[in-house]
């Protein structure tokens, strides 16, 4: 909303400083298509109707040559087409009392990511009902995804209460209808205003048209709500990390955003996930020192004791620190084409911290449109999901219901650094406090001192037919006639034991190859030279696989051979199978391989036989120490 304050003319000094300390509130909008969300934006945006506002009415406007306030959103392409599009529009405003920061989120269903997206950093929702039509489908999912993510502050802005002749009763209907069903989601703090955003009924002023409505407009509203900053400082003392500022002997510092709460000069802190605790000697920040410091300010804390810190860590109120755990149950919000898949490795960044994670069971995932709970072996675009979640190390958390800044986190897929989730932590399970490692006298080290030898994995990949299994053998051959400890884990051979309940679904074969990959490090701390022959379709589990693994200890091996040549050999009839549709799921028929990108060994066996193949692996092995 454009606005022209008297203080301007008489002291700009004054008003700029007035103005940056004004506070910013966070809200977005959402509803179903055509509920009036654009046209809400523009009322809140301009006080009187422009020019252009009128000339883009008549090219492109709903409302029969009159002003359609639709149009000055700033959402071009909604206006031209008529339709919503596929993206999360933000606006800016501002009166004397706060300014404003406005998330417009489309209201189809395949875009739950982006309402998601909007809504994550919005200290209110504002969701808009025609009046006309009542709670639909898209109300009820845009209310559980407002609970998902924990809205503090709701306002059911029922639209167009002008085109039921501003009724009463059928306000009333609506607010009780939809009270019913806030109440199975948890929602509180809801605020119910009748409005019609094109007449300006009630979204700036009160308006006369309704005398039977007693309560606040939607600015008034805005104006008047707790901002999420005032509640968070409140909260218990979170600072995460983001990195240690040391400019001189003199001085080691530990900057970063404070999260929740307020830290001083004197207060004790802990460390977390380590542990360790301090006192606050210094706040510095460059304007100097501070007395203190809240939530939503960047920081450089100085402590008095000289303890180990890193980015990644958080700095908690010693009396209530945050908690650490390395197993959790998540909320997951999935945003990419391609799906979850449970064992599949990704890494999760969770405020200043990023570790390796992987969803290890999708408990069940979430109709947003009936909130019944459905079994899944994977999540889909778009798809919510209630998750167990793993980790490669402890880290530190609060619940997301407590704190959104250190209970939210975000999946990232490996290969492409592309953020494929977005998620919300419940607690951590009992399990990872429970369990620990056991520490054991004879190592990995002791074990390969014993057999004289190198432990490592080579791992055989290509497609079926590419020769893996049979050169794999002939290189446990070699290996065993010279004296080496080996062992062979094929493909086929581990379907009839440890894998005989998989099947050949893109979920099920990323399962397959974790359970290899987690039995080859098991052998490789025996101290056994392992050949692992398997397709491994997926870059990402066979990145797993070397990643758990010391460096150098996992030989990835490209067994390549075209998939003209493959079909032509086919020694067990597959490919005939899968070409005639009596084999569903077969890879490089209507399943993808991913070669490798820079193998460590490669075999191009449509070129060299498998006794040179195999030879060609003992090279390798020569090369780099493993053998004699």
């Amino acid at each position: 909303m454009s606005h022209s304050y008297d203080l301007i003319a008489d002291d700009v000094e004054a008003y700029l400083n007035t103005h940056e300390h004004r506070g910013a509130k966070h809200f977005v909008i959402c509803g179903s298509e055509g509920d009036g969300k654009s046209t809400l934006i523009s009322r809140l945006l301009f006080e009187n109707p422009l020019e252009a506002i009128e000339a883009d009415s008549k090219k492109y406007g709903t409302q029969g040559g009159e002003v359609d306030f639709a149009q000055v959103a700033g959402l071009t392409a909604e206006g031209e087409q008529g339709v919503t599009v596929d993206v999360v529009a933000y606006r800016f405003f501002s009166t004397e009392k706060r300014k404003f920061i406005v998330a417009v989120t489309p209201g189809h269903e395949q875009y739950t990511r982006n309402m998601v997206t909007g809504a994550s950093t919005a200290d209110a929702a504002i969701l808009m009902v025609d009046a006309r039509h009542g709670i639909l489908t898209q109300t009820r999912r845009h209310s559980f995804l407002m609970s998902l993510m924990g809205m503090r502050h709701v306002v059911v802005a029922i639209n167009k209460m002008d085109l039921v002749d501003y009724s009463k009763a059928r306000f009333d209907q609506i607010v009780e209808e939809y009270r019913a069903f806030a109440k199975q989601l948890g929602l509180e703090n809801i605020t119910f205003i009748p409005m019609s955003a094109l007449k300006g009924d009630n979204v700036i002023e009160h308006s006369a048209k309704m005398p039977w409505y007693h309560g606040t407009t939607l600015l008034g509203y805005l104006e008047t709500v707790e901002l999420d900053a005032d509640h968070l400082q409140r909260s218990p003392f979170r600072m995460p990390v983001q990195g240690v500022n040391r400019p001189n002997l003199d001085f080691r510092g530990f900057t970063g955003m404070v999260a929740s709460g307020v830290v001083r000069p004197g207060d004790e802190i802990r460390v977390q996930p380590s542990g360790n605790t301090s006192t606050v000697s210094r706040i510095y920040t460059l304007d100097g020192d501070l007395e203190e410091a809240v939530a939503g300010q960047s920081i450089t804390l100085v402590l008095e004791d000289e303890i180990d810190i890193s980015r990644g860590g958080v700095i908690s109120g010693v009396d209530q620190p945050a908690h650490t755990a390395d197993q959790f149950e998540t909320t997951l919000v999935w945003m990419h084409e391609a799906p979850l898949l449970p064992g599949r490795p990704y890494l999760m960044k969770l405020g200043t911290q990023t570790v390796s994670a992987t969803v290890t069971d999708i408990k069940y995932q979430v109709n947003v449109n009936s909130l019944e709970h459905l079994a899944a072996k994977k999540l889909p675009l778009n798809g919510i999901g209630v998750c167990n979640l793993s980790l490669n190390r402890a880290v530190a958390f609060d619940a997301y219901k407590d704190n959104r800044d250190t209970g939210g986190f975000i999946l990232i897929d490996r290969m492409t650094n592309n953020t494929v989730g977005a998620g919300m932590l419940h607690f951590a399970l009992r399990r990872s406090q429970n369990i620990h490692m056991q520490h054991v006298d004879i190592d990995k080290q002791a074990r390969a001192l014993a057999k004289a030898q190198k432990p490592a994995v080579l791992w055989f990949t290509g497609l079926s037919g590419a020769g893996k299994s049979t050169i794999a053998n002939l290189v446990e051959k070699k290996l065993f006639t010279h004296g080496q400890h080996t062992y062979l884990l094929d493909g086929d051979n581990v379907r009839h034991g440890l894998n005989r309940d998989l099947g050949f679904t893109d979920a099920d074969r990323v399962e397959n190859v974790r359970r290899v990959a987690e039995t080859a490090k098991l052998m490789v701390d025996a101290g056994l030279i392992v050949m692992s022959a398997f397709i491994s379709p997926f870059r990402s589990e066979r990145q797993l696989a070397r990643e758990l693994l010391e460096e150098g200890e996992f030989i990835e091996i490209f067994v390549d051979a075209p998939l003209d040549v493959v079909e032509a050999r086919d020694p067990k009839g597959l490919y005939k199978k899968a070409r005639r549709g009596e084999l569903k799921n077969f890879t490089g028929i209507d399943s993808a391989y991913e070669a490798p990108e820079a193998p460590d060994v490669h075999l191009k066996t449509s070129e060299m036989d498998a006794e040179e193949a195999a030879d060609a692996v003992i090279d390798a092995l020569r090369e780099r120490g493993m053998i004699s």
